[in-house]
């Protein structure tokens, strides 16, 4: 067992990155460090293996080859201790909708082990300016409406990394606001570290610190978005960087 704290460890370390579904290799052989208090932005195409490489860093499969590591703990030999360290943002957000928002999260927090579960849960939905939706039944709700919750619940235990799996799909641009203005406070006000897939993030570079480009499983860039930006001025917008660095440019 690692003696690794999570407050002197890099966010994530992925070293030599494998994962193989029957033939074909998916992720061929990743390395990346990010250190903590980073907003990370994972940018490639669909099938790029984004969402792969987020299932890993979340215990949820695991890897063919090469390691994983979050706040210095390996994700293979101890992924309950990752799991209390870490929230998680699904593009397939589950919820009861039979229930309302404060009864989804309440139990939640009661299966995560949260201390005084309404409490918590009562406290982040203010936190996150959706108290007013407490009460109501999810399965009312917007998709918009249904991603604060699900943020909410994805803090409700305090983690220190965050993983947002395409958080902006089906959003409107009031959403994307939101979700943005969320992230800066999560990642300025209470240091957690975001690691963010997405295949857009024109609507969300504004709070990104740094971006990786995953490309038929292969990581082909990472910098950060000051370096970035410096580098392809031209580019009006992150897709377009992001094109041309698949290009080779």
């Amino acid at each position: 067992m690692t003696n690794a704290s999570p407050l002197d460890s890099a966010a994530i370390e992925l070293d030599g990155l494998r994962h193989r579904y029957d033939m074909d290799d998916v992720l061929r052989g990743i390395n990346l460090s990010i250190p903590r208090g980073e907003v990370f932005g994972f940018l490639g195409h669909n099938g790029s293996g984004k969402t792969t490489t987020v299932n890993i860093l979340t215990t949820l499969i695991r890897p063919t080859a090469g390691s994983a590591r979050v706040c210095g703990l390996d994700v293979e030999r101890e992924p309950m201790r990752v799991r209390q360290l870490i929230g998680y943002l699904p593009s397939d957000i589950r919820m009861y909708d039979h229930m309302t928002a404060l009864e989804n999260l309440e139990f939640f927090a009661r299966l995560s082990g949260v201390e005084r579960p309404r409490s918590a849960a009562l406290e982040t939905l203010d936190y996150l300016d959706c108290a007013d939706l407490a009460g109501k039944r999810v399965g009312t709700f917007s998709t918009g409406m249904r991603q604060r919750i699900g943020i909410a619940q994805a803090v409700l235990h305090k983690p220190v990394v965050l993983f947002l799996d395409e958080p902006t799909a089906g959003l409107d641009p009031s959403g994307v606001r939101h979700l943005r203005e969320t992230i800066q406070r999560l990642n300025s006000e209470l240091g957690v570290t975001i690691f963010m897939n997405t295949h857009q993030l024109s609507e969300v570079a504004k709070v990104c610190t740094s971006i990786g480009v995953l490309n038929h499983g292969e990581l082909i860039y990472t910098d950060s978005i000051e370096n970035t930006t410096a580098r392809f001025p031209d580019e009006a917008s992150l897709e377009g960087i992001y094109v041309r660095v698949e290009a080779g440019a």
